[in-house]
């Protein structure tokens, strides 16, 4: 005879191990494209979860009543969209500097829309989020997701999140940091155009009659691309410093969480 209570005392455990890893691939970077179905989406994150609960068979979890186990799972959501947010925002770092150098180059009125992520983006800024996109899938950024959200039950155990002070710390340096590692990419291009108004500036002073405003505009775009070819190179610097950076937050993010912190 099936025991009815132990089956749904393991579906509740189950269902709470699935709403973290549901929520951290709908948010994570790669796996939140439009590209890939939704289809594949929740079949990847319920093929996970089963492989998670037969991993950790003794996992248990308390509450009394319906509303603290409603609250535990807003809070197993919440762990993996702020997982999962945070190492997109890694991402997204690279399209703020593709707008830095859209405006210096002037550009930025040429915006397209991306099926992938439905927003309108710029066009250095769509070239370079593809490129480390492409460098960081080859370094196995999706692998290290994966691994990541797994290791959380490891550390954060279901029922067990206790946001601390840490994790908001965390996310204000780290939006601190977004605009600065974001100018950084878009230094190059930023020094060489200022470099280029100034010279402009002068010649506008030494002959008054030539329109610098026309002549201006094209040599932005020349210098900018000129530029961007020249540091393209940089790519898999930048690639390599924004998934360092994704791993250090995400690991600060979750010993913010977890009960030992």
């Amino acid at each position: 005879m099936i025991s009815y209570t132990v089956a749904l005392d393991q579906f509740e455990i189950f269902i709470l191990i699935l709403m973290r890893m549901a929520s951290f691939i709908f948010a994570a970077p790669f796996f939140n494209t439009a590209n890939m179905p939704r289809r594949l989406r929740v079949g990847l994150a319920f093929f996970i979860s089963i492989m998670i609960y037969m991993l950790h068979p003794n996992m248990t979890v308390e509450y009394n009543g319906i509303i603290e186990y409603a609250v535990l799972v807003v809070m197993e959501s919440c762990v993996g969209l702020l997982l999962g947010a945070v190492s997109s925002f890694c991402v997204q770092i690279i399209q703020f500097a593709g707008k830095i150098i859209d405006m210096d180059i002037g550009i930025s009125m040429a915006q397209i829309m991306d099926p992938t992520t439905r927003v309108q983006v710029g066009i250095m800024g769509n070239f370079y989020y593809y490129m480390v996109m492409l460098l960081l899938i080859v370094s196995g950024m999706h692998q290290y997701l994966i691994a990541a959200i797994v290791e959380t039950y490891n550390v954060i155990p279901i029922g067990g999140v206790q946001f601390h002070t840490a994790v908001y710390t965390t996310i204000i340096g780290f939006m601190a940091d977004y605009f600065v590692i974001g100018f950084r990419i878009a230094l190059p291009v930023f020094a060489a155009t200022l470099l280029l108004n100034c010279i402009l500036a002068i010649i506008a002073k030494v002959a008054p009659q030539m329109n610098m405003f026309v002549v201006g505009m094209q040599l932005k775009i020349f210098v900018g691309i000129f530029v961007i070819m020249f540091t393209v190179v940089m790519l898999p610097a930048v690639s390599n410093f924004i998934y360092n950076e994704m791993q250090t937050v995400i690991a600060t993010l979750v010993r913010g969480m977890s009960a030992g912190a």
